[in-house]
């Protein structure tokens, strides 16, 4: 549920629909930017190992595209193209599944969510939030189900692992 404000940084999750991975992280804020808005750093971490990142497309603005391709290590490839909605430079990423760029409907997603990526300096690191939102508890529960912690938290390690200190 949120409140009334539609401003996402005062979204409440809603314990039946989200999910939500948050941790400190010892990387300097700036550094956690870079790897969110930097295709050529997003390609090194994304992805939780085995499956690699080989490409990503990114227009950081409202409206932009933010796309990935996910590769296993058998040469499956998954696509996944999204929109962003809010880019707070340095602190907050919003962006869904949902749309394409310039706000153009998707196709069917199989896993259609919002994600909202906060960055907040804390010590000499990071508080790192991802919220990610989904139309109704079935799909979280799904999500959930298929690894969301485990996957999101083993890429938030790889992260941690290229630039922590």
């Amino acid at each position: 549920m949120t409140s009334t404000d539609t401003s996402t940084d005062t979204l409440v999750p809603d314990p039946e629909r989200d999910l939500l991975l948050e941790r400190y992280i010892a990387v300097a804020p700036a550094l956690v930017w870079a790897a969110w808005t930097e295709p050529e750093r997003v390609t090194q971490w994304f992805t939780p190992a085995p499956w690699t990142t080989p490409e990503c497309e990114i227009d950081l603005r409202p409206g932009g595209i933010f796309k990935t391709v996910m590769e296993s290590p058998e040469g499956e490839r998954n696509d996944n193209a999204g929109c962003y909605l809010e880019v707070v430079e340095g602190t907050r990423l919003v962006w869904t599944t949902t749309m394409g760029a310039g706000y153009r409907p998707n196709e069917q997603h199989p896993m259609p969510f919002t994600a909202v990526i906060t960055i907040t300096p804390e010590g000499d690191g990071t508080r790192y939030s991802a919220l990610v939102m989904h139309g109704n508890a079935a799909d979280a529960r799904s999500h959930a189900e298929l690894g969301f912690h485990d996957g999101w938290g083993a890429a938030l390690d790889q992260l941690v692992a290229l630039w922590g200190h």
